[in-house]
Order: C-alpha cells, then structure tokens, then sequence
C-alpha cells in the first residue's frame, strides 16, 4: 500500500508543479502523509517540526551563506536532529495517550524546503490538496 501512496503522490506532485507551478513539500511527502491518514496527530507533529525547521533556516541565512543545495541539506540535517533529538527525549517519558511521533526523518525537511523557497502557507494548501487526492484515489478504488 505503501508503495502505491508514493508513487501517486510523486506523480502528482510532478503534475502540480508543471501546471501550478508550486511545490508540495517533496514529491513523496503526500503519500506518506495519505499513509498515515487515520494518524492526524503524527501530521500535525510532522508539520510543527517542518514550519519550526523553515523558521530555522531563515533565521539562519542572516548568518550563513545559505542557498539551493546548501540550504536544502541544511533542511534535512535539522530534520534528522530535530526527529532524533524528539525520540531520544521526549517520548520516552511521554506517557501520552496520543501518538504524535514525527512521520519518516526526513519529511519535515523536504516539506521545510520547500516551505522555505515558496511560502509556509502555500506548501501546506498544495500538500493537502494531493494527500486528499491520493486519499480519495485510495477510498474510491481507482
């Protein structure tokens, strides 16, 4: 199932972007986030640590000479400490009855550059718009 969600949602995702022009937060985000659907809580989780990342990052081009592969890889290394740092600490004395583990290590990396490049507000409306998609895709049986 896995495997079908990602590849819809990279498709799409290259199809959005050829006519619309706007990113959706990486070409596999979407259908991870249409995997974990029935999860909202690891979505929301995945998308505070994506906007706190972009945040980061901007923060930081007024101290680093950051752009294209530069600023990229610095989304991803901050998502990979940023979902290692919450695993480590955090949710091993949560006793929370609510999972809200972070989805993949890097998804809220690709979703902050992209978040970065176009608009936090823009990223999310597009990354909705094809999770639902994909959703509707997979419920429907098309």
């Amino acid at each position: 199932m896995l495997f079908e969600l990602v590849s819809l949602s990279v498709v799409l995702s290259l199809v959005c972007t050829e006519f619309t022009g706007l990113f959706a937060g990486g070409l596999v985000s979407a259908g991870y986030f249409a995997y974990y659907f029935h999860e909202p809580s690891r979505i929301a989780s995945s998308l505070v640590v994506a906007v706190l990342i972009c945040l980061v990052v901007k923060l930081l081009q007024h101290v680093l000479i950051l752009y294209g592969r530069r600023r990229f890889a610095l989304s991803l290394v901050l998502s990979l400490a940023a979902v290692w740092a919450l695993e480590k600490t955090f949710f091993l004395y949560s006793g929370l009855s609510v999972d809200i583990r972070v989805i993949g290590y890097i998804i809220p990396g690709l979703i902050a550059s992209d978040m970065e490049k176009q608009g936090i507000f823009k990223t999310l409306g597009v990354l909705a718009a094809i999770t639902l998609v994909i959703r509707l895709i997979v419920v429907l049986g098309l």
